[in-house]
């Protein structure tokens, strides 16, 4: 297969790309990568972010993946890592793929058995971060208000009309 063939799907960082994106996008598909990571990569690689990702040669493809999956080592400013000051190692590490998705579980695993208040949060199902969760953030069932009389007999059905008052002259 000659370099400026078009590849329609195209493998990095352990994820299948479609070859009709442009190189930036294609590359924050990949997770653990976001727009401004893909930037990065591109600006130290000296490749143009416009251009389709499958007709990019297989040498640049090769140097795009080495580069994603050594970030860490490659890129010298730590604000641009995914994982600063990783509490196992202590050190600043960038997570892609299903690495990235097994250490958000492990972390909300410890959090769930030191029993922290965001761990409790996790196990209940509620909102973790501090968010608003008296009208917002309900699963299942709706919990709403019902307006006007509550109802006697079921959904859909007229409420019973109430009995008229007793007259003065049936009164003894």
């Amino acid at each position: 297969m000659s370099s400026t063939e078009f590849k329609h799907v195209v493998r990095l960082g352990g994820k299948d790309l479609d070859g009709k994106k442009k190189v930036l996008a294609a590359l924050a598909d990949i997770k653990g990568i976001g727009f401004n990571t893909a930037n990065v990569i591109l600006n130290k690689l000296n490749l143009d972010p416009n251009i389709r990702i499958g007709s990019i040669s297989e040498a640049d493809l090769s140097r795009i993946d080495d580069f994603v999956k050594n970030f860490q080592t490659k890129v010298e400013f730590p604000y641009l890592l995914n994982r600063r000051k990783d509490p196992t190692s202590g050190s600043n590490i960038h997570l892609i793929g299903s690495d990235l998705d097994f250490i958000i579980k492990d972390d909300i695993r410890r959090e769930r058995e030191m029993m922290s208040w965001r761990g409790v949060r996790h196990s209940l199902g509620l909102k973790v971060r501090g968010q608003r969760t008296r009208t917002t953030g309900r699963k299942g069932l709706t919990v709403g208000v019902r307006k006007g009389v509550a109802r006697a007999g079921a959904p859909g059905q007229q409420a019973p009309a109430p009995s008229p008052a007793p007259s003065e002259g049936a009164k003894k």
